[in-house]
């Protein structure tokens, strides 16, 4: 999965770079304010001294402004000892003796995380790519009690994912993703809690499973589905037959209404043009519609006459 591994590197990526060396305005007028007096005292006394000692001084005294921005807040250390959180805003740091350990940084941070070739607890290997949403509640934990957060949290994800799928069969993961997702938080608090780490959310962006048992899933509901039709259409049939048994009994001893329904029947066959209707020779005898038929034959006969004539 490369755009899980680029996504994990730009992550921690861009949380490194803000603990790089940083300059600020403040910083930069304390450098040269020294350095300018230092200059002008060579220039009055032509003596190299005063310049020398203006940059020096120039540079202790940049060390010690700082700036942090207001999703930030620095993890400052005297002597290698701890002692305090600096920001947001300008604070000071007495230079060599105090240092800025960590920035870290506040904001909702995103990170891409998947288990590849992971095998559901029916031996299904699937892959599985989501997306965990974080925040540092404690900065003061997140510097001091782990050594990189950023890649502790990644990591935390990426072995909880496979705990979970090794614990859910591929239906449940096909269908239970809300279901998943929290537990999934779930765990990963509880991992990254003693970090002063918390999870916001987790999203579950793709669930990719074998070719072959897609295909062999994708036949398996095109069965059920065929199933389901022939069902309907037999439950049909049922419906049917039991509406003509009762027609039959309405018909039974009533001649007149049968002969009604016969002559209704022709009418809707042959009222086409050049329409076919074929009538066992048993309705004819029973129902006498032998000059019925023959009737409505010559009346199609003259129909399909007059219209091939000649204008």
């Amino acid at each position: 999965m490369p755009n899980i591994q680029q996504s994990l590197i730009e992550t921690r990526g861009n949380l490194q770079a803000s603990n790089a060396p940083r300059l600020n305005f403040v910083a930069a007028l304390a450098f040269l304010a020294p350095v300018g007096l230092g200059a002008l005292a060579t220039l009055t006394t032509l003596n190299p001294v005063g310049a020398i000692m203006g940059v020096l001084l120039g540079l202790l005294l940049a060390q010690s402004p700082k700036i942090a921005r207001q999703w930030e807040r620095a993890v400052v250390l005297r002597l290698g000892k701890f002692i305090g959180l600096r920001g947001p805003g300008l604070f000071w740091i007495i230079p060599f003796v105090d240092s800025i350990s960590t920035w870290i940084d506040q904001r909702v941070i995103t990170t891409a995380f998947a288990a590849e070739e992971t095998l559901t607890s029916d031996t299904v290997p699937v892959n599985v790519d989501a997306v965990l949403f974080w925040v540092v509640y404690d900065p003061e934990k997140a510097a001091l009690e782990v050594q990189n957060y950023p890649a502790a949290v990644s990591w935390a994800a990426q072995t909880a994912l496979r705990d979970i799928i090794g614990r859910t069969s591929l239906s449940d993961l096909l269908r239970g993703r809300e279901r998943i997702e929290d537990e999934l938080q779930k765990l990963i608090d509880e991992r990254s809690n003693p970090w002063g780490v918390t999870v916001q959310s987790v999203e579950m962006r793709d669930v990719i499973i074998p070719a072959a048992l897609q295909d062999a899933m994708s036949r398996e509901a095109q069965a059920a589905r065929e199933k389901a039709a022939r069902v309907i259409l037999a439950e049909a049939e049922v419906e049917i037959a039991a509406r003509f048994d009762k027609a039959s009994e309405s018909y039974r001893n009533n001649p007149t209404a049968m002969h009604l329904r016969a002559m209704n029947m022709l009418y809707e066959g042959l009222k086409e043009k050049g329409a076919l209707m074929i009538v066992p020779s048993s309705a004819v005898e029973t129902m006498g519609m032998g000059g019925l038929i023959g009737a409505a034959a010559l009346r199609q006969q003259s129909l399909t006459g007059s219209e091939e004539a000649p204008e």
